[in-house]
């Protein structure tokens, strides 16, 4: 089993910057990439970033590339998300997951292993 801990989110101003992290535990030598998902109010899931386990390859949402960087620290077995200049449609609960498939996807059925997610709340 492998179990996610998402922390880092809060309530910040438009424009402001923000670092989500994701702590893995348990079983998670075989994992391939780990993904951020959000959810927004009434709306669906929407997948934002992933990186593989060795950190060597990096897929971005379209909306959030140049905004948003996704990083790993090995040592740490934690996933970080950095955003940047947030908008109020960036407010959401942000969750990472983790997946066995050796490929890169963005799409939330594909992954094995979820966090309870975090509220990342975006002021105008």
């Amino acid at each position: 089993q492998v179990q996610l801990v998402e922390s880092g989110g809060g309530l910040v101003q438009a424009g402001d910057s923000l670092t989500l992290s994701c702590a893995a535990s348990g079983r998670t030598f075989n994992m391939y990439a780990t993904a951020w998902f959000r959810q927004g109010p009434g709306k669906e899931h929407e997948f934002v970033a992933t990186i593989t386990w060795t950190g060597s390859s990096t897929y971005y949402a379209d909306s959030m590339r140049g905004r948003f960087t996704i990083s790993r620290d090995k040592v740490k077995n934690t996933v970080y998300l950095q955003m940047n200049s947030l908008k109020p449609e960036d407010t959401a609960v942000y969750a990472c997951a983790e997946t066995l498939k050796p490929r890169i996807t963005t799409d939330s059925r594909d992954y094995d292993y979820w966090g309870r997610g975090t509220q990342v709340t975006v002021s105008s």
